[in-house]
């Protein structure tokens, strides 16, 4: 009896339109790596070949890193860390009880209050630089990292509430009456059941406060006066000059005060898209 053997399959090619697609994504993917990879080969470029056309350097050098470190302006990023983070911290500590009192209870003037919260996002800093300076200046708060936490983490809290809102929404309320049922206080339900679930909104509204507060620099070029106050945004501002600009250490001032940005959003980038497609699926 003779046995016969079942025709081997061959795998089946990849779709042309899958194909495309992930070509269509590599794409997109150079051209935003592309500004990065050439601000970091122009760090790295000698000054005596910043206007030569060439790509690539004849020789990498890295003075301009390590006069980053020598020159104080290690200072100045310890200045935007302080005023990013202390920006995160203030909006995330105002943001959070406001967000989840207007999505568990239905108070009169709850849609007029977060209107008014949405409003403010539509105004920016730099339309009321004077009415800003004025204030900070009658408090004798101008040059001070505090200053500059207030106004970051001001402009940045109507996002953090909308955000943070729509997620306290989508948590069924069932979760937290049970919790209640078995002895929770409100406050042991808010940080043993509802926050935790509610991280992925929280993470989205601290990334985004952070990174604004890092990149802001018209408030801070108007508050701060002496160098060594001043944000990393503001102090690479000095390597512009009327005549000449010092390409190679602003290149590399550039790369230092990216990187850490980019390593936090990769840390958490998947509770960034997951906050963000908060309360779009009930």
């Amino acid at each position: 009896m003779t046995s016969h053997k079942a025709p081997r399959r061959m795998p089946n090619p990849a779709p042309l339109k899958k194909v495309l697609i992930a070509a269509g994504a590599y794409v997109i993917a150079i051209i935003f790596i592309f500004p990065y990879l050439q601000m970091i080969i122009a760090a790295l470029r000698p000054r005596e070949e910043q206007r030569e056309a060439l790509y690539l350097p004849s020789s990498f050098h890295w003075s301009a890193f390590t006069e980053f470190w020598s020159g104080g302006l290690a200072g100045n990023l310890l200045v935007t860390l302080e005023v990013a983070a202390g920006s995160t911290i203030l909006v995330l500590l105002v943001a959070l009880p406001a967000a989840y009192y207007s999505a568990r209870h239905n108070f009169r003037g709850r849609m007029v209050f977060l209107f008014l919260v949405l409003i403010t996002q539509m105004f920016q800093p730099t339309a009321m630089l004077v009415g800003i300076y004025r204030e900070f200046a009658q408090f004798g708060m101008v040059d001070s990292v505090w200053s500059l936490i207030l106004v970051n983490g001001g402009f940045n809290l109507a996002f953090a509430v909308w955000i943070l809102h729509a997620y306290f929404a989508s948590i069924p309320r069932e979760l937290e009456e049970a919790a209640a049922m078995d002895g929770s206080g409100r406050f042991g339900v808010l940080f043993r059941v509802t926050l935790p679930l509610a991280m992925p909104g929280v993470v989205t509204a601290l990334i985004f406060t952070f990174i604004a507060a890092w990149n802001e620099f018209v408030v801070a070029l108007t508050l701060t006066t002496t160098p060594e106050n001043q944000p990393l945004t503001v102090a690479l501002n000095s390597y512009i000059g009327q005549y000449q600009v010092d390409w190679q250490s602003l290149f590399a001032g550039s790369v230092i005060a990216t990187i850490p940005v980019i390593i936090l959003f990769a840390l958490i980038e998947r509770k960034v898209v997951s906050g963000l497609t908060a309360g779009s699926i009930k």
